[in-house]
């Protein structure tokens, strides 16, 4: 970014700060803060953090003097959250995050990388207040501003929860280490539940494998390693018989057929394709970590310039972020833009070509952040 782009996004971003009402997290004086500042011509991005502030009114004038690129909370509570080291801050609990971002769950054009991120917030609010029973008032939605959504929950009971309760719950979120016997056996609950997305996903598959012709069922069974031409004529078979099984006479015995058992067993392929998407696909490691920084709702984000933007979970399904968490006009901005590019923004689609070209503002402020353009 050379240095007139970096000074057309922070009087950009200057512009915003001044006129906004910021709004402060639960618990202020409790968390630590870390800002990331505009720094031309650097792609290393910096951050200044071990910050504590005593209340709104400084922590909206430091923001206004500072005009940061991206701005961050702790998730975690600390007696002392200025301190300097990690040692020293006194943790006193954390809430609990989820964060989906699209560059996780699927690559494309930027516009169905948010439909499709969105599409696994819903699955994942479902999960946390049907299978769950969370109450929707303790979680706060929030567009991150850039790929993907933030989820917080900010009830008491999870607060001091530590890594290993929170990794059984993103595990269970993201379907991740299900015992396939325990799946099988017995009736399915009623309610959405694992035990019932599993075996829809197994009857999928072997359905699926039952349509394929003779010879490219076989070719997929025998490239999987430990099943033979023999082992794979044999399963192709029972195929009928084992969706029979699954769906009238449910048992752990199922995976006692050793071809399904290594079936089941792999951690790629069609079945655990199918397994997948219906899970809700949320970042791991954001959930287990209990010191996380999370972007401010009410900043912007300084690779997108768009709004860190809380939500009403009643809210998600008519949301569209690049109109409503667009905060820039449709003044004319010319730009140098590095490679060819159809930018769907404020409701209309821009057909925009590699070189020096005219767009509204917060287009202009979209493709300078994301690295895209420069100001010409």
């Amino acid at each position: 970014m050379n240095p007139a782009t970096t000074e057309f996004l922070r009087q950009r971003f200057t512009e915003y700060y001044k006129k906004t009402v910021l709004v402060a997290p639960s618990s202020l004086v409790q968390r630590e803060w870390g800002f990331v500042l505009f720094s031309p011509g650097s792609s290393e991005m910096r951050m200044r953090r071990h910050i504590g502030f005593g209340g709104r009114d400084e922590m909206t004038g430091y923001i206004q003097n500072l005009i940061p690129q991206h701005t961050y909370y702790s998730t975690a509570y600390y007696e002392k959250p200025d301190a300097g080291t990690m040692a020293d801050k006194g943790w006193c609990g954390a809430d609990l995050i989820f964060d989906l971002d699209a560059d996780h769950i699927v690559r494309g054009p930027y516009d169905q990388m948010l439909a499709r991120v969105k599409e696994e917030t819903q699955k994942l609010l479902d999960m946390l207040t049907i299978e769950f029973g969370m109450d929707k008032k303790t979680i706060e939605l929030v567009f991150s501003g850039g790929r993907g959504y933030h989820v917080h929950i900010k009830d008491l009971a999870f607060r001091g929860w530590g890594s290993a309760e929170r990794r059984e719950l993103i595990d269970y979120v993201c379907g991740i280490g299900f015992d396939p016997a325990a799946m099988l056996a017995g009736k399915v609950p009623t309610g959405p539940s694992w035990q019932g997305r599993y075996r829809e996903s197994l009857t999928d598959y072997l359905r699926w494998l039952i349509a394929l012709p003779h010879e490219d069922a076989m070719a997929h069974l025998t490239a999987i390693d430990g099943i033979g031409r023999d082992s794979a004529t044999t399963f192709l078979k029972k195929c009928g018989d084992l969706v029979t099984d699954i769906e009238k006479r449910p048992s752990a015995m199922i995976v006692k057929n050793r071809v399904l058992a290594i079936i089941l067993s792999l951690q790629e392929g069609e079945f655990k394709k199918r397994l997948l998407s219906r899970a809700a696909l949320a970042d791991e490691p954001v959930t287990t970590d209990t010191k996380r920084l999370i972007r401010m709702p009410t900043s912007l984000h300084g690779g997108s310039g768009m709004r860190v933007q809380p939500l009403e979970l009643r809210d998600l399904p008519g949301f569209d972020p690049l109109i409503d968490a667009v905060v820039f006009g449709t003044r004319d901005v010319k730009v140098n833009l590095n490679f060819n590019l159809n930018m769907p923004m404020l409701g209309s689609t821009y057909e925009l070509k590699k070189g020096i070209t005219t767009v509204p503002e917060a287009v202009a402020v979209f493709l300078c952040a994301r690295g895209a353009a420069e100001i010409a």
